[in-house]
């Protein structure tokens, strides 16, 4: 199975549903509208709508109905980009090989392009088309915004800035990766499982596959900044060294990082052994996670 190609179908997908969502217009607010689809249509992996469209595939979800949540949750992760590229934050000016959204337009526009793309986001989930169950619409609402607030993404960001200044010991450390990066990658799982109306043991078996799968995620996001190429990765690398982080790779070396990166991941398809046949991409992409050069 041929795991990048899968992931470029899929993220074609969920661009063609991105672009219907955020329609361009001649209103006075034009530019708002430019920078959301400037920084959500940029070309990227699209991981988590990955996560998203095959774990409903689980549950044989209704297509459109996945690539609604997926494009929804594609909407968060890049307004969280959008905000943690601002010269407030981790200050970077190039994102996927491209300009940040703060030096293509101005922090300004950045900072409402991402609360529009948040907004956005809830609007889409709430919205009849994306499932016909408003109890299935309103538990994907409250499970994102958990994943997204303080208990979750904003709430790991905030730790990670704190690192800065503090050094951090290892169960920190995975608390905050826990947050900041795993919540969204927990609901990216659970989504196909709210879609689908599945049982308890299947939506446990999927969180536990995203639990292992965020934490291998973030420490091979952590062995690139260190090993990894700029142009290939599509941004500035070396940034939490030189800013005296503490991450997986500073607190345990480079190889054995490494192996507890494999270790994570062969934990994670174990609990995919649930499912049938039909979990192979999942078992594939968490394997691409670990492997990746970029």
């Amino acid at each position: 199975m041929n795991i990048e190609a899968m992931l470029a179908e899929n993220a074609r997908a969920v661009t063609v549903v991105l672009e219907s969502l955020l329609p361009i217009h001649d209103d006075p607010e034009a530019r708002l509208i430019e920078a959301m689809r400037y920084s959500a249509l940029s070309s990227g992996k699209r991981v988590r709508p990955f996560l998203v469209a095959s774990s409903a595939s689980l549950f044989d979800v209704t297509k459109s109905f996945a690539l609604r949540v997926a494009a929804a949750l594609e909407m968060v992760h890049c307004y969280s980009l959008i905000h943690d590229d601002l010269p407030a934050m981790d200050d970077d000016e190039l994102r996927r090989g491209l300009p940040t959204c703060h030096v293509q337009y101005d922090e300004a526009t950045a900072i409402l392009a991402g609360d529009a793309l948040l907004t956005r986001a809830f609007e889409v989930l709430a919205d009849s088309e994306t499932h016909t169950d408003p109890r299935v619409r309103c538990d994907l609402v409250w499970r994102l915004a958990r994943a997204a607030g303080a208990e979750g993404m904003v709430g790991g960001q905030m730790l990670d800035l704190m690192a800065e200044r503090h050094t951090l010991e290892m169960e920190e450390v995975t608390r905050l990766q826990r947050m900041k990066t795993g919540a969204l990658i927990a609901f990216a799982c659970e989504a196909g499982a709210v879609l689908g109306k599945a049982s308890d043991s299947a939506r446990q078996a999927l969180l536990a596959y995203a639990h292992d799968l965020g934490l291998a995620f973030q420490i091979a996001d952590d062995l690139l900044d260190v090993e990894g190429d700029e142009e290939e990765i599509g941004k500035k690398t070396g940034k939490d060294a030189a800013a005296g982080k503490a991450t997986f790779v500073t607190l345990l070396g480079v190889e054995r990082a490494r192996a507890q990166s494999y270790m994570l991941i062969e934990q994670a398809v174990q609990h995919l052994e649930i499912f049938p046949e039909s979990a192979q991409p999942l078992r594939s992409l968490a394997w691409y996670v670990v492997n990746r050069s970029h």
